[in-house]
């Protein structure tokens, strides 16, 4: 098992012990079939758990809130996941993008890197210490795609939480007070369980929570349909599939054979959308609403800035529109940065190294255009 397997193993882990921890973010009961506790901040605790589930419960009322309004403006509470998706991608999209041109300038530098792996073959240190040479002179952070990926866990976590629980409690009106303003009042939110009243139902949510636009399911349970006795759901599958197009989109095509990055996306490629279908039977529906929607706005994202990347070819095609495609806002090849010292700009010298780099890549194009000229000769 590779280290990115075990790396991706272990966030997979932690995420899931969050989210168990999380489950109990606005609830200071434990959760119980019968009756259903009313939704209140978590408080600290000895415990771990109950530390993280205080932490997440000022994201998670934030979402909260934002759902809330939403769904009383709109009346749709699917409409409403959607909107708080684009949303949290608008206040993400700056962090996202310098993922995404961190990650494609890496990707521009493969051939060097290749052939400081040729120069220094077998010698792992000297190889490491020449790559992050190679990109702090070209100003590029290997790991500068961290953050983005980080935020994203940070807000899926809390967003679990209000769609299984905010979405399911009869009673969620002190998740609605803020500094003692009653939002719940303001915009006139009754519950149909007769909070309030003698025939308050401490066993119907508040909130509604079923999409007329897909099917009438309900946003706070799983949407399982049973196939060869094995429950399967649709939503985990759309999920899947365009995951699976958002990290081939992603993928450098003339990265070299033992690239680790390749590699690695390689196997993101599977496993991830692999853990979308298998959890598809237990996490609620609204919560993969969220997923394909923010999946989507990545896609188109990564199409303005990538392009189709390593999308094709598909099975052996490659679509027309897709043979010479430039992306709007293209990435361009890093370029060594200027010392600085005081107030003059001494430009970067070339080094062998990338004397030797260029070299190599000229003698591809002219193998390249050699061979094309023998075929049109012929």
């Amino acid at each position: 098992m590779s280290r990115h397997t075990l790396k991706v193993l272990a966030l997979l882990g932690f995420t899931l012990l969050l989210v168990a921890a999380c489950s109990g973010a606005g609830a200071t009961a434990s959760v119980s079939p019968t009756p259903h506790p009313p939704l209140v901040p978590a408080t600290p605790g000895a415990d771990p758990f109950s530390l993280l589930a205080w932490l997440f419960t000022p994201i998670f009322q934030a979402l909260f809130i934002g759902l809330v309004l939403l769904d009383h403006l709109t009346g749709d509470v699917g409409i409403a996941i959607l909107i708080l998706t684009l949303l949290i991608r608008l206040v993400l999209l700056s962090p996202y993008r310098k993922q995404l041109v961190s990650q494609k300038r890496t990707q521009l530098l493969a051939p060097e890197v290749a052939e400081i792996q040729r120069r220094y073959k077998g010698d792992k240190v000297k190889i490491q210490q020449a790559q992050m040479e190679l990109y702090k002179s070209r100003g590029v952070s290997p790991f500068g795609g961290c953050l983005p990926t980080l935020l994203q866990f940070i807000v899926l976590i809390p967003m679990y939480t209000v769609i299984s629980n905010g979405l399911t409690n009869p009673n969620p009106t002190a998740m609605l007070n803020v500094f003692g303003f009653d939002i719940g009042k303001a915009i006139g939110l009754v519950c149909a369980n007769g909070f309030g009243t003698a025939a308050y139902d401490n066993m119907k949510p508040c909130i509604e929570a079923t999409v007329p636009w897909l099917g009438g399911l309900n946003a706070s349970k799983p949407s399982v349909i049973l196939i060869a006795g094995f429950g399967i759901s649709i939503l985990a599958i759309i999920s899947a599939l365009l995951q699976v197009v958002q990290t081939r989109m992603t993928i450098n095509r003339n990265a070299p054979k033992n690239d680790p990055t390749a590699g690695a996306q390689g196997q993101t490629l599977v496993f991830l959308p692999l853990i979308s279908v298998l959890y598809g039977g237990i996490l609620p529906a609204g919560l993969f609403i969220y997923w394909i929607s923010s999946t989507l706005f990545s896609v188109v994202q990564q199409y303005l800035i990538l392009g189709f990347g390593g999308l094709f070819p598909l099975f052996g095609w490659t679509p027309a529109f897709a043979a010479n495609h430039a992306p709007r806002f293209p990435v361009p090849m890093p370029e060594s940065i200027p010392d600085v010292a005081g107030d003059a700009v001494v430009p970067h010298e070339r080094t062998e190294l990338d004397r030797a780099a260029s070299a190599a890549a000229t003698i591809r194009s002219a193998k390249k255009r050699d061979r094309h000229g023998r075929r049109g000769s012929k």
